[in-house]
């Protein structure tokens, strides 16, 4: 076959982006790749072993027989697959998930027919899958070509021993097959290298598909396996980037090969600089390391810091004049550094925990990404990503941390935070449990999944932080051993990638004690939900004092627009079971509504809806804003979470059809990077006493204000102004939180129920340019403590007799319980304590 000239692609609707821009930029670039993603895929379900001994792994190349199998798309999953076909109903509606729980005792089978034309005598043809969740065989034209496992890990074969090529129809045809095995039921057993699908916002169906695209791709008989832009700054004024190409010989005998390479700005004008270098290289794989010099390099920043700039590197493999193989990909130079937190001593903490971007202070405004968008991965467009990346740097966000209870996301996520510049902060494999087999071998597998994820992703600027574990050390019975794995991790992730690494989040469990981490490690800010009616909103917060919150968590319902999506006419109000199903914890959601506004809010649909999403956004700004004045003591926050993987009643800020809550806007005020702030030590006041606060300014800019104002407004409930006042600010520093100014005003005589403040920040030309507002309540805080407490004490009565993920405890009919009984499909059972 001649020497192609251009990378060709077939662009899908779901996932099936290809290399940015391989658009020939090195002559004679030989490379061809070959997307086999899409809906020429048919699918066929078969009892465990069946398929094997029926044959299936050897269909006929030539035969038509899976014409009449059911539709599939790659990249997609199984239940979007069969939902989409019919087979099941929306697992996502209703409680229909329970009635899809027999998929995940089958194996899947799945056939592509394709022609190949070109004559590969003087090629190397291969075939390669990015990502297989969980386990899976793969034959081509009755070849066995191999056996994967590990969801995160790609994977390819070579195939020109079983590829059919000729210019005629019949004989160019090829079929491949892939055996999907059911998916492992037992999540300790595949720890790290599965996600995991057990938690309190999701329901036992197990995902699994093949979850990320198909390739073939054709190269010279020399390819590019793997490139590296290790990069690194030389004192502000120029940066080096190491071009680590791995590369492979698969023939028999050595090979004189040429790797030449260049880098250029991608968003930005600069001049190609390229680098050359020739060896010997022996059958097998080798490592060829080449410097290139950037003098006065274009830095890539988080987006308020400053630009994003990024690289597009370019590298090409060649034997003498024939070009073997070809790699584009996009990077960014950028520095990544930690400092200790002020304050905390070495005795309490073991990590600094302050991250250092270029050498500057990047505090952390972040959210639990809580994806990918869907569970089901089927269902997802990568228009989908572009917009929820949008709405994370327009709530402010600086950050997006990718939690081990979440998979590593695609390329695109990670190209999209590259390009807006949010950086990442991801445990690189999901373990969510810490009692995993402690034999070498599977140890050894879990590393090697470690291993292929950062290899992927390293060259991303946005990525800056890895960590080990998700509350794996809660759960781990073995505390020596979990501190020895997560250790060994880190040297792992390290071997192949310059970042800071934390072993687990948050330490300060018990278990994590006994391995030897310390008291103020990090904290995940739960109890208010978890242990709710424990103490008010802020009587619970202000007691935190930690160096970093790497979870912040409270809870709320998506909009009646988006209910109508999944929760039957005949269960939206007063709430049915689906909303159990959909994990609405009913109790703890009146709870905080009474918290927020003194009252549980359950009048109508409508007003609990808003109510939840509003308690929601009271809790997370005031609990945002109370942190962010405590820097340079804690350096970062990171909110559980910002989306949803399935329409639940849990976490997210954004739900399962992109819609952002009311919540939304809290966050995104509480999160500007410039930010005029109020401190009180409560909520709730009485009309006889003074109202007391401090007004602070949060600065998390490079930059320095002078000649400010701020300007204070306090009003009753019928919106009336019940004072003003303005005050001058000389001057605000760069990377700074300090208090300017204390108040003690008498002014709530007049007040019924509730009363707002109202806070500006103008600068020298009378600009706003942060604003900010608070919701109060008349009352007593010490009597609305009490009556919180008394909740909490019936909840725990209810609650003690049912397991947490048992919903039937908000519905009487049941669980039997005040002379009710379910008998019929016809009765829709209602949730306690609604009207």
């Amino acid at each position: 076959m001649k020497n192609i000239t251009a990378i060709i692609f077939f662009i899908l609707p779901l996932f099936s982006w290809g290399q940015p821009g391989t658009i020939n930029s090195h002559t004679e670039n030989s490379q061809l790749i070959r997307d086999l993603g899409g809906y020429q895929w048919k699918m066929k379900m078969m009892l465990p072993g069946q398929g094997v001994k029926e044959g299936l792994h050897r269909l006929p190349p030539a035969d038509i027989e899976t014409l009449v199998w059911n539709p599939a798309h790659v990249p997609g999953d199984v239940y979007t697959d069969l939902w989409k076909a019919g087979v099941i109903d929306d697992p996502y509606f209703g409680r229909n998930s329970v009635k899809a729980q027999w998929v995940q005792l089958y194996e899947w089978w799945y056939a592509l027919s394709f022609h190949v034309t070109e004559d590969i005598s003087d090629r190397v043809v291969r075939i390669e899958f990015e990502g297989v969740d969980y386990s899976c065989d793969v034959w081509l034209n009755g070849h066995h070509l191999g056996r994967h496992e590990g969801a995160f890990s790609s994977f390819s074969f070579d195939v020109n021993h079983a590829l059919r090529t000729a210019e005629q129809k019949l004989e160019s045809a090829n079929m491949l097959i892939v055996k999907l095995d059911p998916p492992p039921q037992v999540n300790a057993n595949v720890a790290g290298k599965k996600t995991p699908w057990f938690g309190d916002y999701w329901r036992d169906l197990i995902p699994f598909g093949i979850w990320r695209n198909v390739k073939m791709i054709s190269t010279g008989k020399a390819r590019i396996t793997d490139v590296y832009a290790n990069t690194s700054l030389a004192g502000g004024v120029s940066a080096d980037v190491l071009m680590e190409v791995e590369i492979e010989n698969t023939s028999n005998t050595p090979k004189e090969l040429t790797v030449i390479a260049s880098i250029e700005g991608k968003n930005f004008r600069s001049k190609p600089l390229t680098t050359e270098i020739t060896k010997t290289v022996p059958p097998g794989r080798q490592t060829i390391k080449q410097n290139i010099h950037v003098k006065n390099p274009e830095l890539w920043w988080p987006w308020d810091l400053g630009k994003p700039n990024l690289y597009t590197a370019r590298v090409s493999l060649k034997e003498g004049k024939v070009n073997q193989d070809f790699n584009e990909f996009t990077f960014g130079i950028r520095e990544v550094g930690m400092a200790w937190n002020p304050g905390f001593t070495k005795d309490e903490v073991s990590f600094p925990r302050t991250t250092l971007i270029n050498g500057k202070m990047h505090f952390i405004r972040s959210a639990c990404w809580g994806g990918p968008p869907d569970i089901f991965v089927g269902r997802t467009s990568p228009s989908e990503y572009a917009e929820l990346i949008r709405l994370a740097k327009e709530a402010n966000m600086n950050n997006i941390r990718i939690f081990g209870w979440h998979p590593p996301e695609i390329p695109e996520f990670y190209e999209l935070c590259n390009e807006a510049g949010l950086t990442v902060w991801q445990d690189m494999i999901p373990l969510g449990t810490g009692n995993i087999p402690q034999d070498r071998e599977k140890i050894n597998a879990i590393m090697a999944e470690a291993a292929s994820v950062i290899k992927e992703r390293r060259n991303h600027p946005s990525l800056i932080m890895m960590e080990g574990g998700e509350e794996m050390l809660l759960r781990t019975a073995d505390a020596g051993f979990g501190r020895a794995f997560l250790e060994e991790l880190g040297d792992t992730l390290q071997r192949y990638a310059k970042l800071p690494y934390v072993p687990d989040s948050p330490l300060t469990c018990e278990v994590s004690q006994k391995a030897g981490y310390k008291s103020k490690e990090a904290v995940h800010a739960l109890k208010y939900f978890y242990g709710m009616g424990h103490a008010l909103m802020e009587d619970w917060y202000q007691k935190l004092d930690y160096p970093i919150v790497p979870e912040f968590a409270i809870t709320s319902v998506p909009s009646v627009e988006s209910l109508k999506k999944f929760i039957p006419t005949e269960e939206l109000w007063p709430p049915g079971l689906s909303w159990g199903h959909h994990w609405a914890d009913l109790y703890r959601l009146r709870m905080q509504n009474w918290d927020a506004f003194g009252d549980e809010m359950t009048g109508s649909l409508e007003e609990f809806v808003n109510a939840t999403q509003d308690a929601q956004g009271i809790i997370f700004q005031n609990g945002i804003e109370y942190f962010r004045r405590q820097k340079p003591r804690l350096s970062g926050i990171a909110l559980c979470h910002f989306i949803t993987y399935w329409p639940d009643m849990k976490w997210g800020i954004i739900d399962n059809y992109q819609q952002p809550k009311r919540s939304y806007e809290f966050v995104k005020r509480a999160y500007q990077p410039l930010l005029i702030s109020l401190h009180f030590k409560k909520r709730r006041w009485q009309r006889n006493e003074p109202f007391i606060g401090e007004i602070w300014v949060v600065n998390d800019l490079y930059q320095s204000f002078g000649n400010c104002s701020a300007e204070l407004e306090i009003r009753d409930d019928r919106g009336i102004t019940i004072k003003k006042q303005s005050y001058d600010i000389s001057g605000i520093e760069e990377n700074s939180a300090r208090k300017f100014f204390d108040l003690n005003e008498t002014v709530l005589s007049s007040v019924e129920a509730k009363f707002t403040a109202h806070l500006s920040l103008k600068d020298k030309s009378g600009k706003t340019i942060s604003s900010n507002e608070y919701l109060f309540l008349i009352g007593d805080q010490t009597k609305a403590t009490e009556q919180f407490q008394a909740m909490r004490k019936i909840l725990l009565e209810k609650n003690g007799k049912y397991s947490y993920g048992n919903y039937y405890r908000f519905f009487d009919e049941m669980t039997g319980e005040n002379g009710k009984k379910y008998q019929s499909d016809t009765e829709h059972p209602r949730a306690d304590g609604f009207r």
